[in-house]
């Protein structure tokens, strides 16, 4: 290869990198050879028709013919994937995992971007060798099938399966190769049963609990509103009265336990493309900790338990007073003590009141001061004052006369130790605030360190459709959870739904009455239900085993698949849902139900697709395009003439901008839209849709000249002439060298953007390209060359994950052909039974990579080749050994705690979890 060559084909890989924009690849494409035209056919042009059919290779790829191959291979490709009778734990596995739908009844085209990406990234795995899941099941809890049942008189449970049923369709009707048979539905009770199981763990662990919160309140319908049932001007969306806030008891997991420990993992946790930041940000900096009070009014304990934050847990013997909010509960809800907060509290001023709180862990009794504050810091609403390590927690003190001990002293080499602290005294800062965290914990009082912003997750819903929580009120033993012995605890059947008045549960007598399982005295079953983001924060875990009756899953099945290689989901997820599902998993993990903290190692995040809306400028509605004067140099309302606005927003059926999926598969095929889907931009990147750009014309046009590659080599093949290498010149031979090179570097380059970043639009442009060389070849290039024959073997291999249909039937017409020259593909078998191919050992000169040493805990465990320019980044190298088959052998499924590079000695450490 000379000098000119080696620089030619890294300046290919650099553009490649920094990506290729649709414009620039319209003008490639354009400047494409124009197709060979040679005198023999293989069909005649009035027959349209494939090989798979007929036994005859159709010459071109149009309408008729691409609708014939997707008809043909579309019932054939289904499932074969991603279908596993047993799990061979012997073998690397791949769980790729998209985030379940919600059963809405039909597909949109943010579905379709991010089950297409799944697809082509679980196809691809499986033509590494890897034992993959890519499973689907349905997030079926929720308000819109109870607000159908109200609607339209249909029961939430037909609705739900009907449009499951006719969602399935459409995902089958796109070539979407789904794991089914592990398929989930969380509104199911052999689903709920495990979902209630959970809850009943957290329970035993004091993780959940009940306290007084506020909801929406519709005065007029008597029932409580989700925050989406409330409009823009807070008012019902049903009855139109204002929506009112009002105190009810409801039910926390107390997430605030688990947010130090997920804070700290999230380091361990590759780039997330932003969302750790974004995780980071909403658990917040966790430097304090709530610690636990009874109330007392004249001595008198209430029976009102209160939390409270403080930022220096070490400093608690030196609390003055308990500090709270006007706004707090105490005052508004229906405790016991509003009388007396709102009867001794001046409004503008610091009101010292005749309650004290008696601290549960030092048992200091300090008085409860309703602050002159209309609000402390992030989300507090209750703060432990500390005068010695707060200059305006002292004021206040000083202020109501309030006594308060030092029990902070610096000494003069600047160390800061506690005194006056019973037992804590003498310790320095930081021991004493391990001592008492840890004390706390211990007695269920507190003590996780958490942040002033991050809140208890509320799961109460005063709904039907949802997970019914198993806890009994007995007035007798007062809150007891469900034996498990008795789960689930089934939803009753409810016929008529108004959506007014309480909980639909509350009217069904014969399942709200019951008997408490321990004294058996007449007691009521919970009304409320579960927040459906309890159902979807441990739905990967059973994916993993979702037919285990005994158990949510076997501990043995989770620790072999977990943690989900390949999340991918919407940003509008990435803090609520993701965070609720670490939670989950580090809990999971606490139980040793699982191995492995965190559920998911990489994230991909998919940016929306958005399409044009048109409003009136006057009223701000939605116009639907056939309202839409088009013609003119800016659009106009067709009836009036006004002008309208026009932006780029998110698919909605509300705005008149969706695209129904189903049209465009008639339209442009499966394949087509598949490729548009990940060409049209990088997976975190925003979508416009609009089909007349460049990307859709452009894969089209590709899907036609790959088409018409396996045309070429097949007339050649079936021309009389037998295909010898030898009879090429030198002039062709080295042609044929350059062909090799070029696939060789395609390889490397498509493997390494499904493997590292997913950029689907970077690794097709590279094939684009690959395609756009063939092209270029001589006939006798094409007849004799096996480096020919094999890069259009590979080409169409690497097709296969992201254009499975066209792809097969391209094979197939390869796999019959006469007179082949290469032997080591598989021809007997599919395309997507292929193994992925790989880079020539040869194309790696010495010098282009470096031998780097694999330590697994000090010792020794083998090589890894790696790029040269990738041997000092310690996060390349990193994720090169782990997707290497020496990495697969003897780091997946294992807890790495650290890992070390040596770039001067070619060396890298695993430190891993025994």
């Amino acid at each position: 290869m000379t000098l000119a060559d080696i620089i030619t084909l890294r300046m290919q890989s650099v553009c490649q990198r920094v990506g290729t924009c649709s414009s620039c690849l319209k003008r490639q494409l354009n400047g494409f050879l124009g197709l060979i035209k040679w005198q023999r056919r293989l069909v005649p042009p009035c027959v349209r028709t494939i090989y798979s059919e007929t036994g005859k290779w159709e010459k071109s790829y149009g309408l008729e013919t691409r609708k014939r191959v997707e008809n043909w291979w579309l019932p054939r490709l289904k499932d074969q994937v991603c279908r596993i009778s047993e799990t061979n734990k012997s073998r690397p596995k791949f769980y790729v995992l998209s985030m379940f739908p919600y059963p809405s009844g039909k597909l949109h085209m943010g579905h379709v971007r991010v089950y297409t990406m799944s697809d082509a990234v679980a196809r691809f795995q499986k033509m590494r060798g890897m034992q993959v899941i890519n499973p689907m099941g349905w997030d079926a809890f929720g308000l819109p099938a109870e607000n159908a049942a109200v609607e339209h008189g249909l029961h939430p449970a037909s609705w739900t399966q009907s449009n499951i049923q006719h969602m399935r369709e459409q995902f089958d009707a796109l070539g979407l190769s789904f794991t089914w048979e592990r398929e989930i539905t969380t509104c199911l009770p052999e689903y709920y049963k495990w979902t209630q199981y959970l809850f009943l763990k957290l329970f035993e662990a004091g993780i959940v609990y009940q306290k007084e919160a506020l909801v929406n309140w519709d005065p007029v319908d008597q029932t409580v509103l989700a925050n989406e049932q409330v409009d823009d001007n807070g008012c019902s969306w049903r009855s139109g009265a204002k929506v009112e806030q009002k105190y009810l008891k409801q039910w926390f997991i107390k997430t605030t336990a688990y947010a130090k420990a997920m804070f700290d993992a999230l380091s361990d946790l590759p780039e997330w493309y932003g969302i750790k930041e974004m995780q980071a940000n909403w658990i917040g900096d966790c430097v304090g900790c709530y610690l636990d009070f009874l109330l007392k009014v004249d001595g008198e304990v209430t029976g009102e338990k209160l939390a409270a934050y403080t930022y220096t847990p070490e400093a608690i013997y030196g609390a003055s007073h308990l500090y709270i909010l006007p706004t707090h509960r105490l005052l508004h809800g229906n405790s016991s003590l509003k009388e007396v907060f709102q009867r001794e509290f001046v409004p503008g001023k610091d009101s010292l009141t005749s309650v004290t709180a008696v601290n549960l862990l030092t048992d200091q009794e300090i008085p409860v001061v309703i602050s002159a504050k209309t609000n402390f810091e992030n989300f507090l609403d209750t703060k432990i004052g500390i005068p010695s390590t707060s200059a305006e927690d002292a004021a206040v003190a000083k202020n109501l006369g309030i006594s308060f001990t030092e029990v902070i002293e610096t000494l003069p080499n600047g160390l800061e130790k506690v005194i006056n602290s019973a037992e804590i005294t003498g310790m320095t800062r930081q021991e004493a605030l391990k001592a008492v965290t840890q004390q706390a914990k211990n007695k269920r009082i507190g003590g996780d360190l958490t942040s002033d912003k991050l809140r208890d997750w509320l799961i109460s819903r005063q709904r039907y459709w949802g997970t019914p929580i198993p806890i009994i009120h007995c007035q007798t033993c007062g809150t007891v959870p469900v034996p498990y012995e008795d789960l689930p605890v089934v939803l009753p059947n409810v016929s008529t739904f108004t959506g007014k008045g309480a909980s639909p549960l509350e009217t069904v007598p014969e399942w709200v009455n019951c008997f408490c399982p321990r004294c058996k005295a007449a007691a009521r079953r919970e009304a409320d239900t579960m927040d459906t983001f309890v159902d979807s924060s441990w739905y990967y875990l059973r994916y993993t085993d979702p037919h285990n009756r005994d158990r949510p899953f076997n501990s043995d099945l989770a620790d072999y698949w977990m943690p989900v290689d390949l999340y991918i989901g919407g940003k509008e997820h990435a803090v609520m849902h993701l965070f609720y599902a670490r939670f989950f998993s580090h809990f999971c993990h606490d139980l040793k139900m699982t191995k492995h903290k965190e559920p998911f190692h990489k994230l991909l995040v998919q940016g929306l697709i958005k399409n044009q809306t048109f409003r009136l400028t006057t009223t701000g509605q939605c116009l639907k395009r056939e309202e839409v004067d088009l013609t003119g140099t800016e659009p106009v309302h067709l009836k009036t003439g006004e002008n309208l606005l026009v932006a780029w927003e998110k698919m909605s059926k509300s705005k008149h901008n969706g695209i129904d999926p189903e049209e465009l598969v008639k339209e442009y095929g499966i394949d087509t839209l598949r490729l548009y889907i990940l060409f049209a931009a990088p997976p975190e990147q925003d979508i416009l849709w609009d089909a007349k750009t460049d990307a859709m014309p452009g894969v089209q046009r590709w899907q036609t000249r790959l088409w018409a590659l396996v045309t070429k080599l097949i007339e050649a093949r079936t021309s009389g002439t037998m295909p010898n290498p030898e009879l090429l010149n030198k002039k062709e031979k080295a042609e044929a060298r350059k062909i090799w090179e070029q696939k060789n570097l395609v390889i490397s380059e498509v493997t390494e953007y499904f493997t590292k970043d997913h950029l689907f639009n970077a690794a097709i442009s590279r094939l684009m390209s690959l395609t756009n060389i063939l092209h270029q070849a001589s006939r006798p290039l094409i007849l004799h060359s096996t480096e020919f024959e094999d890069a259009l073997a590979s080409l169409c291999i690497m097709v296969a994950p992201m254009a499975p249909h066209i792809a097969s039937e391209m094979w197939k017409g390869l796999a019959h052909m006469q007179n082949k020259l290469c032997t080591h593909h598989h021809w007997d078998a599919d395309v997507l039974h292929q193994s992925w191919p790989k880079v020539d050992p040869e194309f790696l000169q010495p010098s282009d990579v470096v031998e780097m040493s694999v330590l697994i805990n000090n010792k020794a465990c083998g090589t890894v080749f790696v790029p040269q320019q990738a041997a000092r980044n310690f996060e390349e190298v990193h994720e090169l050994v782990l997707q290497s088959e020496l990495g697969i052998k003897h780091l997946q499924g294992r807890t790495i705690k650290k890992a070390f590079l040596s770039p001067r000695t070619a060396l890298i450490n695993f430190l891993v979890q025994e």
